[in-house]
């Protein structure tokens, strides 16, 4: 096979479809140089069968990544004692993190806590439900302080507290029109800039969505999206590492895909939230 390098990150494999992989790895014709299982829902017995195969046939594959599996002190160990053969080509070994959490099928074994960032709400937004859910009042300012970290004039905005820098996944539920985006931190707070806004300069990325559908926005172009599923419910999956950004709709417990980014991230990500013109919008924090 002239197939050398192969991605299955993200399935539901299983140990028992790692078997299935083994199997092909075992080949005489097997030439596959790197393999990435990350997220697979694989544990120490798929580890075992991996091991198995690549002492039967040892010589091509230098990379393996088992990140966010559940490999155990046990799987580890026979992948790590695989590493000394001198007979292995295999130098490049990942299965951090590990851990149980990471044996939840789906994308929401990637689930993270968001906070809020208070410092930075403009004053026509409203929080309530213990700061899990923001509405776009245009009736009167909400009675937030002064901070220089405050989105004001007409962009109905705020940041997420904490900065992501690996694999998090989370949704929302939003009514009106809403941006659902990530930014820098550096992203500007004040005057009257597409310098400010979500989705309109290279600080920040957004999904806009409305209940006639949905777009995506970063550096100020747009891309309009077709699909046949309009939901109030939205997922966010972000690898930072890996440069991708990907939004969902959420129906069903089931995600539909509606566009993702791929770049290259150099800071750490903060979600944040837009609101459009027209009192009533809103958005709360899914619990997951």
């Amino acid at each position: 096979s002239s197939l050398r390098e192969l991605d299955l990150s993200n399935n539901n494999l299983l140990d028992s479809g790692g078997k299935l992989i083994c199997v092909g790895l075992r080949s005489p014709h097997c030439t596959l140089e790197t393999l990435s299982m990350s997220g697979c829902l694989i544990t120490e017995e798929g580890c075992s069968s991996l091991v198995s195969a690549l002492s039967s046939n040892p010589s091509h594959l230098r990379e393996l990544d088992l990140s966010y599996n559940n490999p155990g002190d046990s799987g580890v160990k026979l992948l790590s004692e695989g590493l000394k053969d001198p007979l292995w080509r295999l130098d490049t070994l990942r299965v951090e993190p590990a851990g149980v959490r990471w044996l939840t099928p789906g994308l929401r074994k990637y689930s993270c806590e968001l906070t809020l960032d208070t410092n930075t709400v403009n004053r026509k937004l409203k929080l309530s439900d213990n700061n899990r859910k923001v509405t776009l009042v245009m009736e009167e300012d909400q009675p937030y302080p002064d901070h220089p970290e405050r989105f004001d004039y007409r962009y109905y905005q705020l940041l997420c507290r904490d900065g992501l820098t690996g694999r998090c996944y989370w949704e929302v539920q939003r009514r009106g029109v809403v941006y659902i985006s990530v930014s820098y931190r550096g992203i500007r707070r004040r005057g009257d800039s597409d310098d400010c806004v979500f989705g309109y300069n290279d600080q920040s990325w957004s999904l806009i969505c409305s209940d006639d559908g949905y777009y995506v926005r970063h550096n100020n172009r747009v891309t309009s999206i077709s699909s046949s599923s309009v939901s109030g419910r939205v997922a966010v999956y972000v690898d930072c590492p890996a440069g991708s950004l990907s939004f969902y709709t959420v129906s069903s417990d089931s995600l539909i895909h509606l566009h993702t980014f791929n770049t290259t991230f150099t800071q750490p990500l903060y979600p944040g939230f837009r609101f459009w013109s027209g009192s009533g919008s809103s958005v709360s924090l899914c619990p997951l």
